[in-house]
C-alpha cells in the first residue's frame, strides 16, 4: 500500500465529480476503496460505482467480522442509514487509493493503518449558496425529493465539518471548487 487520499467536503461540494476526474485523469494509477452503504440507491446510481450498496444484515456480518474499518450513522428522515469502509483488499495493492469520506473517516483510516504520512487528506469548500443549489436541483430529478433530508444534511455539515472538527483533525490545506476543473487540475498538482 502507498497512500490513501480521503477526499471530503459537505454535501454538494462536488466531491463525486471531482473524485471521478482525478481518476480518470490518474489512468490508473491510483486505485479506489467503494465505501458500502444501507442508504437506498438514488436514481442512476448503480451498485459498485460510488457505493456498495447493502442492507443491516451483511452491515452486522461485516461488523462481526472484523472487516469494518471505519463507519458512521445518520439518522435521517427515511430511517437508519450507514456508510463505511471495508477492508475488503481494495487497500492491498500497489497503487495509491482515494476514497471520498468525512472527517471522522480520515481519522478512523489514519488510526486503522497507524501511519498518518500515508493517509492525505483532500477537503473540498465551496460556497453554501452553491451547494444548496446543486442540491436542490438534484433533489428536484429524484422520482422521489427528499427535501426534508436534504435540509438535514446541509445543516448537520456545519458541524460535522467545522473549524474546531477540522483543526482537531489536523485538515488545514483545503481546495476551494467554484470552478471544477480548475479544483481537480489544484488538486492533481498535489497529489
Amino acid at each position: 500500500m502507498n497512500r490513501i487520499y480521503v477526499l471530503m467536503g459537505k454535501s454538494s461540494s462536488g466531491k463525486d465529480s471531482i473524485f471521478r476526474e482525478l481518476m480518470k485523469r490518474s489512468e490508473g494509477r491510483l486505485g479506489t476503496a467503494i465505501p458500502y452503504t444501507t442508504r437506498p440507491m438514488r436514481d442512476g446510481e448503480e451498485n459498485g460505482d460510488e457505493y456498495v450498496f447493502t442492507d443491516e444484515e451483511e452491515y452486522e456480518k461485516l461488523k462481526s467480522s472484523g472487516k469494518i474499518i471505519e463507519e458512521r450513522s445518520y439518522d435521517t428522515i427515511q430511517g437508519l442509514w450507514r456508510y463505511f469502509t471495508v477492508n475488503d483488499g481494495s487497500f492491498d495493492g500497489e497503487r495509491d487509493v482515494m476514497i471520498i469520506g468525512t472527517i471522522d473517516t480520515y481519522i478512523s483510516i489514519n488510526h486503522f493503518f497507524g501511519d498518518r504520512k500515508k493517509v492525505i487528506p483532500i477537503y473540498i469548500e465551496c460556497d453554501d449558496g452553491e451547494r444548496l443549489i446543486r442540491a436542490v436541483n438534484r433533489e428536484k430529478k429524484r422520482q422521489d425529493p427528499q427535501y426534508r433530508e436534504l435540509c438535514r444534511r446541509f445543516l448537520s455539515d456545519d458541524e460535522d465539518f467545522s473549524e474546531e472538527n477540522l483543526k482537531k483533525a489536523g485538515i488545514e490545506k483545503s481546495f476551494f471548487n467554484d470552478d471544477l476543473m480548475r479544483c481537480v487540475e489544484e488538486i492533481a498538482e498535489n497529489l
